[in-house]
């Protein structure tokens, strides 16, 4: 759901996100044991033809062939960031061809079962359509960064090491 408001000419928009998460790892006792129950579930959302199959990390008993927490918000993170970054070469004239990220996160325990993401690092790979756009596609990553609304909203550092290169 979105709602937008005007302030000093700016339109400011409100933006309600809705999922569903479904456990699906009962195995007849429940959670009567740290090792008693699965850890699969998938997270829906209206109108969306595909539903994510969930899992904690294989280190917390997890199916790793499921997508874990962790490595959603490294995703959010990761895409947030390449489409912030393809709107604001739009608007700076860059003709981006092609861009992949291979991101890392690093997550610490706090040795009373918690724990949090300490850092992440982006590594997009940038190609543009001609060499005049090469040091300006570079620059961009940082006005990119500002304005992605998921690394505005977590609690550590998002660090990016851009590699910018002209199409074949």
């Amino acid at each position: 759901m979105s709602t937008t408001r005007t302030i000093g000419g700016d339109m400011l928009g409100e933006h309600r996100y809705e999922i569903e998460v479904d456990w699906q790892g009962d195995r007849g006792t429940g959670t009567s044991g740290y090792r008693a129950y699965g850890r699969a579930h998938v997270v829906r959302a209206a109108g969306k033809v595909h539903e994510i199959a969930g899992s904690s990390d294989r280190a917390f008993h997890g199916d790793r062939e499921r997508w874990n927490p962790e490595e959603l918000l490294l995703a959010a993170l990761s895409e947030c960031h390449m489409l912030s970054y393809l709107h604001v070469a739009t608007n700076h004239g860059v003709v981006v061809r092609a861009y992949t990220d291979r991101a890392t996160g690093t997550m610490k325990e706090d040795g009373r079962g918690g724990g949090a993401f300490v850092e992440a690092m982006l590594r997009p790979q940038v190609e543009v359509a001609d060499a005049s756009m090469l040091e300006l596609a570079r620059s961009l990553h940082a006005e990119a960064s500002e304005k992605c609304f998921i690394a505005a909203s977590v609690a550590f550092p998002v660090h990016h090491e851009p590699i910018v290169a002209v199409a074949s």
